[in-house]
């Protein structure tokens, strides 16, 4: 009798899932287990090379390049401020996990001391708050831009983008109340705390399970929203928003939600970051971030939740750790003393040049996408009708034949 062999097969549309679940199974395993009884060595390549908080930063780009992949990637609207949404959330929770606020004293399941002043509410808590305050600043920015279109609807967003990180940056006295402590920023952040257990600077392991956790809600939310009617809606004014109007679809409702389910994730980011930091600064928050975050979603594959995701993990790490310790790596190799980190967007701007040229759709294109920049333009297929004119002089004859036919059947 020969031996059955049987093999687990994943259906397609969860390959990925399951794939980022085992990734980040074995990333907290390794961690949490295996790094810290390897030998001195192998822990300084970890610890130089990998470092648990360039893992956390990098999640943290992941919900936010998330986000503004259903607004850019999703919807078509070209943003240029996203990083307008990651301040909001910021400072969310610097306003509601610190001491910033000493003329009041609320607490809220956060596990700090009663009599610090200040307004102190559990980390779960401010995120819901962050992403509804975040939301609605969505919709009330939105409103008067997005009936602009294309170049115009950039640089609007542009001047928002600009403009509330310079409120934070001189929101130290508006007529006479501190809004953010200026350039000092908020400092500290309450940390994150799971019932009694209050985690500390040096609770990185479940930090990253955190934002894990949040990157895979929004990663879910992206993906449910993508399949469902708005999602569909979104593709449909991406594509061409006079049929999309002519069809039916609300065009500025829709585009509204678009800006506010983006939001959403800027302010689920910003949050992390501030109690990833410990605190809020606002030269955190300057409009590199901005075009940063719009390089990961085009060189991900704009609209591909999976694309994006893995286009953020690796730029954040090149910026963050990759760059910094090649520069420090071939320095003591040959002697030299070059900042390589300020050329960060010398490098990202090359990258981003030879993805226009030879793969515009991305590393992991969406299918949608992929087809409509592939498809020749009009002015190619024009093109191509009139060689195939050209190559076919016997069409001529026969058109020639039949106004002759009419001419006489008129007389």
């Amino acid at each position: 009798m020969a031996n059955s062999k049987r093999h687990l097969v994943v259906p397609a549309h969860l390959r990925w899932p399951v794939g980022a679940v085992l990734v980040a199974v074995l990333v907290f395993l390794a961690y949490y287990y295996l790094i810290p009884n390897l030998p001195s060595g192998a822990q300084g390549f970890f610890r130089t090379w990998l470092p648990l908080t360039a893992v956390n930063e990098a999640l943290v780009w992941v919900i936010c390049a998330l986000g503004l992949n259903i607004v850019v990637g999703y919807a078509g609207l070209l943003d240029l401020g996203f990083v307008a949404f990651w301040a909001l959330g910021g400072y969310t929770a610097g306003w509601l996990m610190s001491g910033f606020f000493h003329q009041v004293n609320v607490h809220f399941l956060d596990g700090t001391p009663a009599a610090l002043p200040g307004i102190h509410l559990n980390f779960w808590t401010v995120l819901i708050v962050g992403a509804a305050f975040c939301a609605l600043w969505g919709v009330i920015i939105g409103a008067p831009t997005l009936r602009l279109k294309g170049d115009y609807l950039a640089l609007v967003t542009l001047g928002f983008g600009e403009i509330i990180p310079q409120v934070f940056t001189n929101g130290e006295n508006i007529f006479g109340f501190n809004l953010s402590n200026g350039t000092k920023g908020i400092a500290p952040v309450d940390p994150i705390n799971i019932g009694p257990v209050r985690l500390g600077p040096f609770d990185l392991v479940w930090k990253y399970v955190i934002f894990a956790l949040i990157a895979a809600l929004v990663i879910f939310m992206s993906q449910r929203l993508r399949e469902g009617r708005l999602g569909r809606a979104w593709l449909a004014i991406r594509e061409d928003e006079l049929a999309a109007n002519m069809m039916g679809v609300p065009i500025m409702r829709t585009k509204l939600a678009a800006y506010a389910v983006g939001a959403v994730a800027g302010g689920l980011a910003g949050v992390a970051f501030a109690t990833h930091l410990s605190a809020v600064l606002p030269d955190r928050f300057n409009f590199s971030i901005s075009i940063t975050l719009l390089a990961m979603v085009v060189l991900g594959g704009m609209g591909n939740v999976w694309g994006v995701a893995l286009s953020a993990l690796l730029l954040a790490w090149v910026n963050s750790t990759g760059l910094p310790q090649f520069g420090n790596a071939f320095n003591a190799q040959f002697g030299t003393d070059i900042n390589f980190p300020s050329y960060n967007f010398l490098l990202f701007g090359g990258i981003l040049v030879l993805m226009m040229l030879y793969r515009r759709e991305g590393i992991l294109p969406e299918s949608r996408t992929r087809l409509i920049l592939r498809e020749p333009s009009r002015t190619d297929l024009e093109a191509q009708g009139a060689d195939l004119e050209q190559a076919a002089p016997e069409l001529d004859e026969v058109l020639t034949e039949r106004r002759l036919d009419k001419a006489g059947e008129g007389r």
